[in-house]
C-alpha cells in the first residue's frame, strides 16, 4: 500500500518515540520548521516499556516552551498509532499541514527572513 501524505512532511525514523527530546523538536523550529508532531505506538504498547510515555511529556515540554515564547504550542503535537494505522497517518500528516497552513509560517523563519 503506497500512503499519499503532503509532500513537505519530512519523516525523521527513530528506534523509539522515547529517543525524541525537547531539544530536537525546538531544534527543529529554530531551523525554520512550521510544525513538529511525533508519531508514537499506542500509549500502554511500547516495545520499549514507557517511551511514548516519555516522548508525550517531552512534547508537552517542547508545546509549554513554544507558548512562551510566542510561536505557538499547537505547532508540535503527539499523536500515537497502531503500526497497521497507516492511513490514519496519512490523515494526521494532512490535517496537521492544514492546521500549520492556517496558523502561518514559524515566526522564527520571519524573523530570520526580514533580518536578511
Amino acid at each position: 500500500m503506497r500512503l499519499q501524505y503532503p509532500s513537505n512532511i519530512r519523516i525523521i525514523r527513530v528506534p523509539c518515540t522515547g529517543k525524541v527530546d525537547v531539544i530536537h523538536i525546538l531544534h527543529a523550529f529554530e531551523k525554520g520548521a512550521d510544525g513538529v508532531y511525533v508519531v508514537g505506538c499506542m500509549e500502554g504498547e511500547c516495545h520499549f516499556n514507557n517511551g511514548n510515555l516519555r516522548a508525550r511529556k517531552r512534547v508537552e515540554q517542547a508545546q509549554s516552551i513554544l507558548e512562551t515564547i510566542g510561536i505557538g504550542g499547537q505547532r508540535a503535537r503527539m499523536y500515537n498509532l497502531a503500526s497497521s494505522e497507516g492511513p490514519l497517518f496519512a490523515k494526521f500528516a494532512s490535517e496537521m499541514v492544514e492546521d500549520i497552513r492556517q496558523m502561518g509560517p514559524n515566526p522564527i523563519k520571519l524573523a530570520k527572513s526580514k533580518a536578511a
